[in-house]
């Protein structure tokens, strides 16, 4: 938290990372699960857990120590349940979703294994989608 997209949200909206933090010491905070936080009217912001630990420069970052050899904190599968869950959701209220290249960032994942992701879940499922490209 507090770096990337993250950031610039808790600026505009500080609840969101409040509300992460808060779950993250409950049991239902777990790779692949979703809390969805009220932002303004029909706006939420979707708290998913689709990495184990952080990418610093030193190397990869767990709960426990620092394994180099760990591979990158993104966990794909975590966040096809993420994204599957959104769906559920999404379409319960009739929205769309917005979002980043996520898990493509301090995550260490790839666009080319995530964005499958959310056609085999968001788009096959008609959930209007935004991708924005924050590097452009």
């Amino acid at each position: 938290m507090g770096r990337g997209i993250v950031k610039v949200i808790s600026r505009r909206w500080p609840e969101p990372e409040r509300e992460f933090r808060r779950w993250h010491g409950e049991p239902t905070f777990r790779l692949g699960a979703v809390r969805l936080v009220p932002v303004a009217p029909e706006l939420w912001l979707a708290n998913m857990v689709g990495q184990h630990g952080i990418a610093t420069r030193r190397g990869l970052r767990t709960a426990s120590s620092y394994e180099a050899d760990a591979g990158p904190p993104v966990r794909y599968e975590a966040i096809r349940e993420c994204l599957t869950t959104l769906v559920t959701h999404a379409r319960a209220q009739h929205a769309s979703v917005h979002m980043p290249r996520i898990g493509c960032g301090l995550a260490g994942g790839t666009w080319a294994e995530i964005e499958p992701l959310i056609r085999e879940t968001l788009c096959a499922h008609d959930v209007p989608t935004v991708i924005y490209d924050l590097n452009a």
